[in-house]
């Protein structure tokens, strides 16, 4: 399918079953955490209807749509201009059938959708604080990376509502938050069940948490093995390569 691109925008081929994705280099391009938390989320329940909370361009979702064997995912997205660039992704990758984006604040989705509809909730939401560290002067980046329309509350809470009983929760953040997001969840009954931390090598602290939750669940929390990104050489390592469906050739 023929699909028309604006200015500064570009086709990313993601290398796993024909999957592309468009993305403008003037605004906020996915990064390893999405790529991360969408394998950290493949074994999620089959034929699962799924929420994607602040969705971007899409690529959750789309990665999700070829790892699993979801029945349907919603992505939200705030930013109509966004949103619009990842309905085109939708028809570039003919997954009009399984991927729906919606243009919305997730504040506003217990007026679109009843409580309990959803299997699994994905999310990689912003992950600084209003009024914390460098705000980019580019509008479009600062909404992705700063909690200025909706904050780590807001993306909980609204799990809580929309995520079935026994429901499962995924989401990738910041360790220093993880207090915060482990204590929320707790509060809004959204039980932790796995939390893994990812570093960029064996010398470095951790720079990202994957967390699994489960509504209701009953309590026992699993901390998994970490996940390093590079070997000492540089090179990525095994795991890494696996989930980018490469091997050490890739590196050559």
């Amino acid at each position: 399918m023929e699909i028309k691109l604006k200015e500064n925008e570009r086709i990313d081929d993601l290398e796993w079953k024909g999957l592309k994705i468009i993305q403008n280099k003037e605004g906020f391009c996915f990064g390893m955490d999405s790529v991360l938390l969408s394998e950290f989320a493949k074994n999620m329940k089959k034929e699962a209807n799924v929420l994607d909370l602040g969705t971007g361009t899409g690529i959750i979702p789309i990665l999700l749509c070829g790892k699993t064997e979801l029945k349907k995912i919603i992505g939200v997205e705030i930013q109509a201009e966004v949103a619009e660039m990842a309905k085109r992704s939708i028809q570039l990758n003919q997954l009009e059938s399984r991927f729906e984006i919606i243009n919305e604040n997730i504040l506003n989705l217990n007026r679109i959708y009843p409580k309990q509809t959803f299997d699994v909730i994905v999310t990689n939401p912003p992950y600084k604080k209003r009024n914390t560290g460098i705000m980019n002067q580019n509008p479009k980046k600062v909404i992705s990376r700063h909690e200025l329309t909706a904050d780590l509350e807001d993306f909980i809470k609204i799990t809580r509502d929309l995520l079935k009983d026994k429901g499962e929760f995924y989401m990738v953040h910041r360790p220093e938050r993880l207090v915060d997001i482990l204590s929320l969840m707790r509060n809004y009954k959204i039980e932790p069940k796995i939390v893994r931390m990812v570093y960029s090598n064996q010398r470095r602290e951790p720079k990202l948490i994957l967390i699994k939750g489960i509504k209701n669940g009953n309590p026992f929390l699993k901390v998994e093995k970490n996940l390093y990104i590079y070997e000492e050489n540089g090179s990525y390592t095994e795991e890494v390569l696996k989930i980018y469906h490469k091997t050490k050739e890739f590196e050559k």
